[in-house]
């Protein structure tokens, strides 16, 4: 899916307008602990998370993740853009909250890209 597909469903605004946002998306992964952005998603795909800080960026670069989409109407400070331009990785705002915005994005065609969580 095209990022400028999900920026639609998402009712998002395009926070770094500089970025490209005609890329492809493979998935979709939420979550607010960076910790199981690490442990359990896969590259290419969007993240949904309510938190701004820069640490996102940091981690959305690591997990190879191709955009990040705050929620809840969420702005990010501008140390979080600026690392985001220097990163290329486009951010996004959506009014929506993230159980409706995934679901809405599951719907019209996302996978989601959480791995398997291991049982305990």
């Amino acid at each position: 899916m095209n990022l400028t597909e999900i920026i639609t469903i998402a009712e998002g605004t395009v926070i770094t307008t500089e970025l490209d946002t005609n890329v492809n998306i493979h998935g979709g992964y939420c979550a607010d602990l960076m910790s199981d952005v690490l442990a359990y998603s896969r590259p290419r795909a969007v993240l949904l998370t309510g938190l701004t800080n820069p640490q996102v960026v940091r981690t959305a670069q690591m997990a190879e993740f191709r955009a990040i989409i705050f929620i809840r109407g969420k702005k990010p400070q501008q140390e979080t853009i600026e690392i985001a331009i220097q990163e290329n990785i486009p951010l996004i705002s959506s009014p929506l909250g993230m159980f409706e915005l995934s679901g809405r994005l599951h719907d019209a065609g996302l996978k989601s890209y959480e791995g398997n969580v291991p049982a305990n």
